[in-house]
């Protein structure tokens, strides 16, 4: 019992930083919300943005931001090269990058390069998932700390992009999709396992193969009453573990076998959807066992197709799905509220980013064709800006000292005063 008080103590969700900090992929508490208002709101290739960084080649992941600096994965394809880069914050200059040499084959798809994972950090170590290659820790200053390269081959027909999720003095991190999904706890200082979870069921989704399965979730960290629970979402299925054991709390059935989205908290209850042919569950937290029966609060069996992770705020869910369209459910019943397309100057109103929820009550999103939105997270829908980049973009907006950071498939943006 002391040992796992004195573990809580550590264990924060997620992580004690400021609002300038974003350091994970969906910011310090892993669900896309943020401590900061009066965001930039308007903005062009031309027009409000405070410096603009030439990137060496397309990349999915989102920049994550400690201090003055930010980070940022990359591959370089040709070269097998998978890369930590640092930029300054203040003005997109190049400090430093550090890295790997992988050039065994791997699964990925077209659409999907190599170093899809956001990295994460705490202002000591920055650890970046490089897939196959491993994980790496690495000083603010670039110098390598510890590396797993231990952990198997990713093995999925679409790839992978999930990220590290750090908390108190552990990281946690699902390794998958594919046949060797595995959850893994690690010391942050030194790498080394604390437990693992294996998943069954994983499949690579190759030519042939007609059992597509894969979860590309992050976990969740949240407490429970007197105790931890750690949300994920796997196949058909959301359910929590102790962070202290690996060992599971609960399980609840519900979800399709493709889940993309990442769950989410609030007031009470775990939300979490599939993606293609994808279902949608809230579920209260704090149970035992197979909860299915007892603590599923809604089950919806037919959602819009959506790989971008949604946002909570004050009673609602609000996604902008794979299709281009803004979705607005109440968190207490399921209901759909409303259902709005949103469709800029760009060639494609297909979106795989998450949404960023600022304090002030505004969500902002960006699609593939280099389009932004800006709308309230209100359950009347009220669109209030479309910017257009010009470029590609898959990875989800990071936010700091007043300013957005997009990464697009060209260049990494600041958007804000100079």
């Amino acid at each position: 019992m002391c040992r796992i008080i004195t573990f809580l103590a550590l264990l924060p969700p997620l992580l004690c930083a400021s609002a300038a900090n974003w350091p994970m992929w969906r910011g310090a508490q892993g669900d896309g919300t943020c401590e900061e208002s009066n965001l930039p709101q308007v903005w062009s290739r031309t027009e409000n943005i405070a410096w603009k960084a030439p990137l060496p080649e397309r990349g999915n992941s989102t920049p994550v931001i400690w201090g003055n600096k930010l980070f940022l994965t990359q591959a370089i394809e040709k070269e097998g090269k998978r890369l930590l880069l640092c930029f300054d914050k203040k003005n997109g200059k190049s400090l430093w990058q550090a890295g790997t040499i992988y050039t065994e084959k791997e699964l990925t798809h077209a659409t999907n390069p190599y170093c899809a994972a956001s990295p994460a950090t705490d202002g000591e170590r920055v650890i970046a998932f490089f897939a196959s290659a491993g994980v790496f820790c690495y000083d603010l200053n670039g110098e390598l700390l510890w590396k797993r390269t231990d952990l198997g081959k990713q093995h999925h027909i679409w790839g992978n992009g999930t990220s590290p999720v750090i908390a108190g003095d552990r990281v946690f991190l699902n390794f998958g999709p594919g046949p060797n999904t595995t959850l893994y706890c690690f010391d942050k200082k030194t790498g080394r396992t604390l437990w693992e979870h294996h998943e069954a069921g994983g499949d690579s989704g190759e030519a042939g193969s007609r059992n597509w399965l894969g979860s590309w979730a992050d976990p969740l960290l949240r407490k429970i009453g007197d105790h931890e629970e750690l949300f994920m979402c796997y196949p058909n299925r959301v359910c929590a573990f102790d962070p202290t054991s690996g060992k599971q709390r609960w399980t609840c059935e519900g979800l399709n076998s493709l889940v993309y989205n990442s769950p989410l908290y609030s007031q009470g209850n775990v939300v979490a959807f599939g993606g293609y042919n994808g279902m949608g569950i809230a579920v209260k937290a704090g149970g035992e066992g197979d909860v299915t029966a007892t603590h599923r609060t809604w089950h919806v069996a037919k959602v819009s197709q959506r790989i971008g992770s949604g946002v909570l705020h004050e009673g609602h869910h609000y996604i902008l799905s794979d299709g281009g369209i803004v979705e607005c459910r109440k968190l207490r019943t399921g209901e759909l509220l409303f259902s709005e397309r949103v469709k800029g100057p760009g060639p494609t109103g297909q979106n795989w980013s998450s949404l960023v929820l600022s304090a002030d009550g505004k969500c902002y999103a960006a699609n593939q064709g280099g389009d932004c939105f800006v709308f309230k997270a209100a359950p009347k829908f009220e669109l209030l800006a479309t910017n257009s980049l010009g470029e590609k973009i898959i990875s989800s907006i990071a936010v700091s000292d007043g300013h957005l950071y997009i990464r697009g498939h060209k260049n990494l943006f600041c958007i804000g005063p100079k």
